[in-house]
């Protein structure tokens, strides 16, 4: 039987993928069957990343790195000045923030959740 983390695993990595074969595709203006179930795809797998594949030890170091993820894709239209692959590098940086986001807002809303039941004594 497969595990959760190994499902998690596959998520991300598919996830991954799917971003960066939508990205390129989108920027080279190829129009495919099912374009428009990608985003919610990567939404999805980004939720399963969110729920299934991150432990508590790995929260802090989580939201760091998927924080960082969707940071690079909002400035990331500056990219597109890049003559070539500019506009590559923008679609694949977009549907790697759309990715990462539903899994950050999960893991976040762990981490509230743990915060909030357990009470901190101050000295």
């Amino acid at each position: 039987m497969v595990n959760q983390q190994k499902i998690g695993s596959w998520a991300f990595l598919i996830g991954i993928i799917i971003a960066i074969i939508a990205g390129a595709a989108a920027a080279a203006a190829v129009d495919y069957p099912g374009i428009e179930y990608v985003p919610l795809a990567l939404v999805v797998l980004g939720l399963v990343v969110g729920f299934v594949n991150i432990a508590d030890k790995e929260i802090q170091d989580f939201l760091i790195a998927g924080i960082a993820l969707i940071a690079i894709g909002i400035p990331g239209a500056a990219l597109s000045v890049i003559p070539y692959v500019g506009e590559y590098l923008v679609s694949i940086l977009g549907g790697i923030s759309l990715f990462a986001a539903p899994a950050v807002l999960v893991v976040a809303l762990k981490a509230f959740y743990t915060l909030s039941k357990e009470p901190t004594l101050a000295k």
